[in-house]
């Protein structure tokens, strides 16, 4: 389901449309990137929403959706996983929703300046040519007809971008994509969704919803819940196919002192070179603050990684190779590294309702990996059909499709579109 400009949402901070005693009330839990554009979503479509979560935007102790790098990318991309073809094709509808309406965001001055979401410059490094790889010439031109703004093409960009030929780079394209600074992203999309309505709970659920669904519904006086918890989806979703793949950024002062300004995005992704040992992404956070990343480590669970740790000192090395002048960087002083725990799934991203109760009425929104920000406005607009059918009380289907050939694995699509 696509979201249309501004006929389904609105960045004003009352509802499109304004909610009634009788509306339908939905239980939302998860404060995240996923959680607060789902109640956006709803709250303009005139339900009733509470948002359960038990932390909110903070500087202490951030959001998973604070720390992320959140730079748009058409998929495939390094942060996302597909197991099939069905998947990856909805993946792309979810993340040209996004594109479009955050483009839109960024078009308006004022939301622009409040919640930090700008449209810069994004260049992808290639080491050979990309007609010579199959898989990113394909990519390539669907990139050329899915309606990108700001597109270009050539081996210029490699000196044009200050980078370093010598690195290993052969070719590049470049395209205007969504950079958003997500501290002060989530700061407003927290305060709008309150703006319009919806009641925050502070509060940890733990448990299966199979189990939970009556006496949550019956607690909080919800028609229906909505799932958006991440990694806490293992347990709430009985699902143990959700895991964690840490991340880690480092942050430096980006104001042309020491170095020369970067004012685009710059980078080389796993799926181009086909190693994931070989990210590199140079990503300018906000005016002054520049993002040198990254890295992937799935099944680490501690946000144990320090400046000195192998792995962050190899990625550093990395981006210095690419961009030469990067080593007189300064950190951040106030926040030089960031570090969190991407939300995996071993069965592609899940936008779908309850299948193992007859009568659930409870819809999942939850593995989106490290593409949180690009996916969320799409799956947040399927997700609000979702709730739709719920309360026709339309049947809900299994979307679950088996892999080509007499494998018993099954992999998870979304099948409503």
């Amino acid at each position: 389901m696509t979201l249309a400009l501004w006929k389904d949402i609105s960045p004003l901070s009352r509802p499109l449309k304004a909610p009634t005693t009788t509306s339908p009330h939905v239980l939302i839990i998860g404060g995240g990137v996923t959680g607060l554009t789902t109640a956006w979503v709803l709250l303009d479509r005139g339900y009733r929403v509470t948002v359960v979560s038990s932390r909110w935007v903070n500087t202490d102790n951030r959001l998973t959706s604070q720390i992320a790098g959140a730079l748009w990318e058409y998929p495939p991309a390094v942060c996302g996983q597909h197991t099939d073809a069905i998947s990856l094709g909805h993946s792309k509808k979810w993340v040209m929703t996004s594109y479009h309406i955050f483009d839109a965001l960024a078009g308006m001055p004022e939301i622009s300046k409040a919640s930090g979401i700008r449209m810069l410059p994004s260049t992808f490094f290639f080491p050979v040519t990309v007609e010579s790889d199959p898989a990113q010439h394909h990519k390539l031109k669907e990139i050329l007809a899915c309606g990108v703004r700001g597109f270009r093409r050539g081996a210029e960009l490699i000196e044009e971008r200050r980078c370093d030929p010598a690195y290993g780079v052969a070719d590049a394209y470049e395209l205007l994509a969504p950079v958003i600074d997500t501290d002060q992203a989530m700061v407003w999309l927290t305060d709008l969704v309150a703006k319009k309505g919806a009641r925050y709970v502070t509060d940890t659920i733990t448990g299966d919803l199979l189990h939970l669904e009556d006496s949550l519904r019956a607690q909080f006086n919800a028609d229906v819940i909505v799932n958006c918890t991440g990694l806490g989806a293992e347990t709430l979703a009985g699902d143990a196919t959700v895991y964690p793949i840490r991340g880690g950024l480092i942050r430096v002062i980006n104001n042309g002192v020491d170095f020369p300004k970067v004012e685009a995005a710059l980078t080389i992704t796993a799926d181009a070179v086909h190693s994931t040992n070989e990210i590199i992404f140079l990503v300018p956070r906000n005016d002054n603050i520049l993002l040198i990343g990254g890295i992937t480590e799935p099944h680490e669970t501690t946000l144990s990684l320090t400046l000195d740790s192998p792995i962050i000192k190899r990625m550093r090395a990395r981006c210095e190779g690419l961009l030469p002048g990067l080593e007189k960087a300064r950190l951040d002083p106030d926040y030089p590294l960031a570090q969190g725990l991407r939300p995996f799934r071993g069965q592609n991203v899940r936008v779908e309702r309850e299948l193992r109760r007859a009568g659930s009425r409870v819809v999942h929104s939850y593995g989106h990996g490290g593409s949180g920000w690009s996916l969320s406005f799409g799956c947040a607009g399927d997700v609000a059909k979702l709730v739709e059918d719920t309360l026709a009380g339309v049947p809900a289907k299994s979307t679950r499709v088996p892999v080509a050939g007499n494998s018993p694995r099954r992999e998870m699509v979304t099948a409503h579109l």
